[in-house]
């Protein structure tokens, strides 16, 4: 995907100082829909004034609207916030920090990045099993291709991430080798339309069960094998980064 050259105005239009902006969603995951939301995630930071006085400022700011026919879906977290965030098991804002799909970067977002590394866990794979559990359950009721793709995107980020410490999202990449071979028809039958159904490929609702439960397993077991720590190493490390960006 190709950032549009306006996205980083939508940013830069927020009430805040941003630390980093990135594109998420479908368009990371690499199956986005010719009307697909454009997801831009990120984290700002609020003056020192709405930090320690007694109004503070938002710990989230949200937007929406729509860009030359995009409609746009905006959230950024405050500093601290986000690096809570960053240190408990949460796989969104992992994905959101690292995304390739820069908007808006600086010092700060690099001292960010460094980091990263120290704030996996294996216990990063309950959040990809319970993502994969939630979108499961939506496809069975749907019968909507995008819950289908997500679920099998999320179990193949979470493996990956268990053995090799490395995030990916982009679903084709995490597919190559897995034994998936109509993902590729997948990601073409979702370009057409956001909620479009499953196509009615003969037999293709089995296999994709039958991948499900088997990647599921296979979470299950990098979970268990991974080299991961128990716990994040980074806390020290992002205390003090919070702290000279205040007093900076």
């Amino acid at each position: 995907m190709t950032v549009p050259v306006w996205a980083d105005e939508v940013v830069a239009s927020l009430n805040y100082p941003v630390v980093f902006a990135t594109v998420s969603g479908a368009h990371l995951y690499g199956f986005s829909s010719v009307d697909s939301d454009l997801d831009l995630r990120g984290a700002h930071a609020l003056p020192l004034a709405e930090l320690i006085g007694l109004r503070t400022g938002p710990e989230t700011l949200q937007a929406d609207g729509v860009r030359d026919g995009v409609e746009l879906d905006v959230v950024t977290h405050e500093l601290a916030k986000f690096c809570r965030l960053l240190l408990g098991r949460n796989g969104y804002v992992l994905e959101q920090l690292l995304s390739p799909l820069v908007v808006t970067t600086s010092p700060l977002h690099e001292e960010l990045v460094a980091a990263a590394p120290g704030c996996l866990t294996r216990h990063h794979a309950h959040h990809y099993l319970g993502f994969a559990r939630t979108q499961w359950a939506l496809f069975e009721r749907t019968g909507e291709l995008k819950p289908a793709l997500y679920t099998l995107r999320v179990l193949l980020t979470g493996r990956h991430l268990m053995y090799s410490g490395e995030v990916v999202c982009d679903l084709g990449r995490l597919a190559a080798g897995m034994d998936l071979p109509y993902v590729p028809e997948l990601i073409a039958a979702k370009a057409a339309g956001e909620h479009w159904p499953l196509p009615s490929s003969t037999g293709l609702r089995a296999r994709l069960h039958a991948d499900v439960m088997r990647l599921t397993g296979l979470l299950e077991q990098a979970r268990d094998e991974s080299n991961l720590p128990d716990r994040p190493s980074a806390q020290a490390r992002l205390h003090d980064l919070v702290v000279r960006s205040r007093l900076g």
